[in-house]
């Protein structure tokens, strides 16, 4: 019992420790522009906060947590000020989650770990539950000295804010590459990449059939960047260059295009993650669209918070018809969608 009174109190501290340290590194991950506007845009932002003020938060928010994980370690008012205030920014994510949760449901990434671990909001409150009640039982069992070194522990809140800012330092939105490549959908049609081996269509003539106008013509709310995304058939898909899922989303819809020359027209917006890689992208699909190269956060405002890539937006005349993201439950479904094309004739 003694050796467990002894080593429980450092215990503690390491696994708290460990937790809001891979917590703040994880939110850098894969890279921190990316990292950061991806939170800012899914987490900050549908809570209200201003696009401006959530780049500063969002910073600072994670600067924090660094703080403490190295402060957790440290002698410097542990008991005092420290342990307090991780239990109170806890406390502060257990009420987000709790709320999150009766509202939404149990659904998405809550953001903990960034992408490198994604968690779901239920797993997350559990785990801010367990470190409360750890830091309650090493509030109670710690012996040790305070030492009272208010500046040491001032400068490791600072330095840790500072460092967050120059592994992240914030972009103007006005300075991003904004680009549309124009390139039409027929001669897109002519630069498919065959892919697939040759197949023999039969063809069989039917009776004339009344044509389907479709809806009644809507605003998409995107035809400021596709002027002809509200007429006819079309095709958004919401892709990040380097993302290997969008890109196989892509070379099915080619292959989907290449088999059926009656397929909507195919428009992508393009995260503004590594805008190098979209030639390679192009390469990989078999084939080149009219494409936009949007800000991050803007991105995930367009795409919906909510959402994740690869997501594959099917308007008709403007109207939204069918909508897919992520690679999970509401993933595109290319055998899925063929149905839906084909009821629409």
């Amino acid at each position: 019992m003694k050796n467990l009174s002894r080593y429980l109190p450092w215990s503690i501290r390491i696994a708290v420790s460990a937790l809001f340290l891979l917590s703040a590194i994880a939110k850098l991950y894969p890279n921190p522009y990316f990292a950061l506007s991806t939170f800012e845009a899914k987490q900050l932002i549908p809570l209200g906060f201003d696009q401006f003020y959530a780049s500063y938060f969002s910073r600072i928010l994670i600067g924090v947590e660094l703080s403490l994980g190295i402060l957790l370690l440290l002698p410097f008012y542990l008991k005092k000020i420290v342990i307090p205030a991780t239990i109170l920014m806890l406390m502060v994510f257990i009420v987000h989650l709790s709320i999150s949760i009766l509202s939404s449901g149990n659904q998405g990434n809550c953001g903990c770990f960034g992408a490198l671990l994604p968690m779901t909001p239920v797993q997350a409150l559990i785990k801010n539950l367990v470190s409360v009640a750890l830091l309650i039982v090493l509030f109670k069992k710690f012996e040790g000295q305070d030492r009272p070194k208010l500046m040491h522990l001032l400068n490791v809140v600072l330095a840790s804010i500072l460092l967050i800012f120059l592994v992240g330092p914030m972009k103007s939105i006005s300075s991003q590459p904004k680009q549309i490549n124009e390139i039409p959908n027929e001669v897109v049609a002519s630069k498919v990449i065959d892919t697939t081996a040759a197949k023999t269509v039969e063809v069989i003539k039917k009776d004339t059939v009344p044509v389907n106008l479709g809806p009644k013509k809507t605003k998409s709310g995107f035809s400021n960047i596709f002027p002809n995304i509200d007429s006819g058939k079309q095709i958004l898909c919401f892709f990040a260059p380097s993302c290997d899922h969008c890109r196989a989303t892509a070379k099915t819809l080619t292959e989907m295009k290449k088999a059926n020359k009656d397929f909507p027209a195919i428009q992508i917006i393009f995260m503004d993650e590594a805008p190098e890689e979209i030639p390679d992208f192009f390469k990989f699909a078999g084939a080149e669209y009219p494409n936009y190269v949007m800000d991050i956060v803007t991105f995930w405002s367009k795409l919906g918070n909510s959402r994740d890539v690869p997501g594959v937006f099917y308007l008709w005349n403007g109207s939204t018809q069918k909508i897919y993201h992520g690679i999970e439950d509401q993933k595109f479904n290319a055998a899925a969608f063929k149905k839906i094309l084909a009821k629409d004739k």
